[in-house]
């Protein structure tokens, strides 16, 4: 059962711009999820924003283009953009909107500031990414994010895996990060066995990541 909002109900206002802006009064995360699956899914527009105005937070979501949007009117006002390689990728962030709002996106993926950042190539923008990783906390909280998301452990439990049966041409930017990241750390990469897919990323285990990876699992 998810968690009560606390103070609650709470309110979010769900909107497309065609002036049909949708106001709900839930109790709980889940509730708010169920109402927004079926506010997104039943209209074809390529703008889809979730607004939580007594915080000052905002989700949008933008199939047309790629791109997920979050902003927060903190001090000083922020705002970011992600760039979705699937369609499967909306409604969960907007699950954990609704569970912790802007903070609770931290780690869906690679969020830049600009939105001109994203027409970047995938490598490009993973080369960005890792170069804003400059401390050792940072990077082993990053390449965790990166596992979480579609890695397991090799059952010899001697390597991890990283983008788990997926293609070179699945998660460009991530894989980019991922390699920039492991060498910084100084974890070792080691040769994937024959009959792994292309894309995986095989490392051996490393006690610096058990304790952040088991976060993930």
């Amino acid at each position: 059962m998810a968690r009560p909002y606390n103070p609650g109900p709470k309110q979010f206002v769900f909107a497309v711009g065609d002036g049909n802006d949708q106001l709900v009064s839930v109790a709980d995360p889940q509730e708010a999820y169920v109402a927004f699956s079926a506010f997104f899914r039943g209209r074809d527009s390529d703008t889809c924003t979730i607004n939580d105005e007594l915080s000052g937070q905002s989700l949008v979501l933008m199939p047309g283009q790629g791109v997920i949007s979050r902003s927060e009117d903190a001090d000083p006002p922020r705002s970011e953009y992600l760039r979705v390689d699937r369609a499967n990728r909306y409604l969960p962030s907007a699950m954990l909107f609704f569970e912790n709002g802007y903070a609770g996106l931290d780690r869906f993926g690679q969020w830049f500031t600009d939105l001109a950042d994203l027409d970047a190539s995938p490598e490009t923008r993973g080369a960005a990414r890792a170069a804003t990783i400059t401390t050792e906390t940072a990077a082993i909280e990053e390449v965790a994010r990166i596992w979480g998301d579609s890695g397991y452990v090799d059952p010899s439990d001697q390597f991890y895996v990283f983008f788990g049966s997926h293609g070179l041409d699945d998660d460009r930017a991530d894989r980019t990060e991922l390699l920039r990241l492991i060498e910084f750390l100084g974890v070792e990469r080691v040769d994937a066995p024959a009959e792994a897919a292309r894309g995986e990323v095989w490392v051996r285990t490393d006690t610096r990541l058990d304790a952040e990876f088991s976060r993930w699992s």
